[in-house]
């Protein structure tokens, strides 16, 4: 074997050495479960006497349905968070939202208490 092949040999057992080394463990949340790249950036949410009306992109399709919820009571303040269930593979000529309202009976939170918000905010586009 020449010098050549054997560097090459050498690099790649070295390269494949640190590819198997197990990834250090990473910190979880303390607050919840929930992993936030799941969740569903919101465009908008509005707390209201009866509930919270979430606004989100929407193809022409996104329906209430389309959508769960998870609230945590591990801590003083419970966490909210929204996820997509199912996509929504409509196209519409413009950017589109849908407002979807959940009442509070219905995600288990009192009217007038306080939660945290999970789930990331983004602008809408559009003019």
């Amino acid at each position: 074997m020449n010098r050549r092949g054997f560097l090459s040999c050498a690099g790649a057992l070295a390269l494949a050495g640190c590819a198997s080394r197990p990834l250090p463990p990473r910190a979880t949340p303390a607050v919840a479960s929930i992993e936030p790249a799941g969740l569903e950036a919101l465009y908008a949410i509005t707390p209201g006497r009866d509930g919270v009306v979430i606004r989100t992109a929407s193809g022409g399709c996104t329906r209430k349905e389309d959508f769960v919820f998870y609230v945590e009571r591990r801590g003083l303040t419970p966490t909210l968070a929204f996820a997509r269930r199912r996509l929504d593979n409509c196209r519409s000529f413009a950017a589109a939202h849908a407002d979807l309202a959940f009442a509070w009976s219905e995600l288990g939170l009192p009217p007038n208490g306080e939660f945290v918000l999970l789930n990331p905010l983004t602008v809408q586009p559009g003019p």
